[in-house]
């Protein structure tokens, strides 16, 4: 099917970008705001987005002319009876969405393809609600839509023979690189992403670690564009929230459950960025006391050494012990402090020392992170020690307690399992769930880019250590990745 003449409704932030998406690629826009208010600040969305792309070099101003000129801005949906296609981008309420339908499938001809951008609702349910569910898909743009590469297509049970296809090639036509995916809460990002996040504020609630030292480990130590909680407050947490609930409903999973400090924040009107508070926006945490540095030990090996692959966890920082000797301190069969690589927990080690008081244990993380796990025996001074001795070596400390998995496997790991259950359940390929978590969230890799590097092995393990201490059925390896490992093979088979 050709498009050539396209409706977009709603002009929010997002639906004013998806406009200028298909007014740039040179197709004819009708876009369709309630009332005269929020059609104006469509036009503002419009106009500074592409006044921006001016400022940048990224536009001519006779560019930005035509685009405009292609947009046609109108309050009645009526003038949406001629379209090929119409985008809604409207609040992410199902009633909502069903009721507009239904009104669209009135105004619309029989042979208009009805679109929602919906990030996380039943593609279903809202084509089941007109006379044309197979005329119905998802498509799902990511957020700034002139920026982000990745449209997920979203078909249905009842979706007829080659409309995802012609939907898909438009996307392509766009400039932008589709994912076809059948109707599932959250399709391929959100159902990976939204996860991790909720993973991370349950992190924080147990008193793992801290907000800002788990954004550092996650931005720094794995290379992230930035760490869940900044990405909370971007996303909004009424909408993360909504997501989660809307997979939880779906799954019954408990992992899918929302946090409840995220349901508390919400709650209390604290959404992130569009509120002005979130996660953010009060004064940045608490600095520990400064210790009086002395002496150190550094016992185990594991960890300490590069490991190849984008910021990969477990990596080393080029020897710790050898970072320590280059700045000026002196190793001792006696320390202040006894820095040790850890393997396991370190509590086992600890006990074994006369002072268990002051041992720290360390997981070097990429080429900038030190996480450092405290036990229940760790002393105030030896942990303040710990973090500015690995200051002075040139890393990050994130303090954290000694948990299995600390900070960056136990926030990476199930991410990464719940990508091979994706695809082991056939929902997606291998390099579709890459290229959707690489281009709609800008990860340096994809999912399964960062098990073949980190190792299938160390992976499987992991997951293993923190099943056996979270007792969390979706931290069980997945039977695919657990079978690949048993056989001895390194990377996923690929068609």
């Amino acid at each position: 099917m050709a498009f050539e003449r396209v409706g977009v409704v709603g002009l929010g932030t997002m639906g004013a970008g998806i406009a200028e998406v298909f007014a740039r690629a040179g197709l004819r826009v009708i876009g369709v705001e309630a009332d005269a208010e929020a059609l104006a600040r469509g036009r503002g969305h419009l106009e500074r987005s592409t006044g921006k792309a001016v400022d940048k070099g990224r536009l001519e101003p006779g560019q930005r002319d035509e685009i405009l000129g292609r947009v046609t801005l109108t309050t009645s949906r009526e003038d949406l009876r001629d379209v090929d296609l119409v985008v809604e981008a409207i609040p992410e309420i199902l009633d909502y969405k069903i009721a507009l339908f239904k009104d669209l499938d009135r105004i619309c001809e029989p042979a208009t393809v009805l679109a929602t951008n919906s990030s996380s609702l039943s593609v279903t349910a809202i084509a089941a609600a007109t006379g044309r569910p197979g005329q119905v898909v998802g498509m799902h743009f990511f957020n700034p839509a002139p920026v982000m590469k990745l449209v997920e297509v979203v078909g249905t049970v009842v979706s007829a023979p080659g409309v995802v296809a012609d939907v898909a090639a438009l996307a392509g036509r766009l400039g932008k690189t589709p994912v076809a995916v059948g109707d599932r809460a959250g399709f391929v990002v959100n159902r990976l992403l939204l996860p991790y996040l909720n993973q991370a504020a349950v992190l924080m609630e147990l008193g793992v670690a801290g907000r800002d030292d788990i954004d550092a480990a996650m931005k720094l130590g794995v290379g992230l564009p930035m760490g869940p909680f900044t990405l909370l407050d971007l996303i909004g947490l009424d909408t993360a929230y909504e997501v989660m609930g809307v997979l939880f409903d779906e799954t019954r999973d408990r992992r899918h459950a929302p946090a409840p400090l995220l349901r508390e924040l919400v709650t209390a009107g604290l959404l992130g960025r569009k509120s002005g508070r979130g996660f953010y926006g009060d004064s940045p945490q608490e600095e520990p006391a400064k210790s009086r540095l002395g002496t150190f030990g550094v016992v185990g090996g594991g960890g300490d050494g590069p490991t190849e692959g984008p910021r990969a966890a477990g990596g080393g920082g080029g020897g710790l012990a050898e970072r320590l000797r280059a700045a000026g301190f002196r190793e001792s069969e006696d320390p202040d402090v006894v820095l040790r690589l850890a393997d396991r927990p370190v509590i086992e080690h600890a006990v074994r020392l006369p002072d268990p008081a002051r041992m720290v244990g360390v997981h070097l993380v990429g080429d900038q992170v030190a996480e450092l796990a405290s036990t229940v025996l760790t002393s105030e001074e030896a942990a303040n020690a710990a973090r500015d001795l690995v200051k002075i070596a040139g890393l990050t400390p994130v303090p954290c307690k000694d948990r299995a998995g600390f900070v960056v496997d136990a926030l990476l790991f199930p991410y990464l399992n719940d990508a091979v259950r994706m695809h082991d359940s056939g929902y997606a390929s291998i390099d579709d769930i890459d290229a959707a978590m690489r281009l709609g969230c800008g990860y340096p890799a994809g999912p399964f880019e960062m098990l073949e590097s980190l190792g299938l092995a160390k992976v499987r393990d992991g997951l293993r250590a923190l099943y056996a201490e979270y007792r969390e059925p979706a931290f069980a390896p997945a039977p695919l990745l657990d079978q690949l490992v048993t056989a001895g093979v390194s990377r996923f088979p690929r068609p």
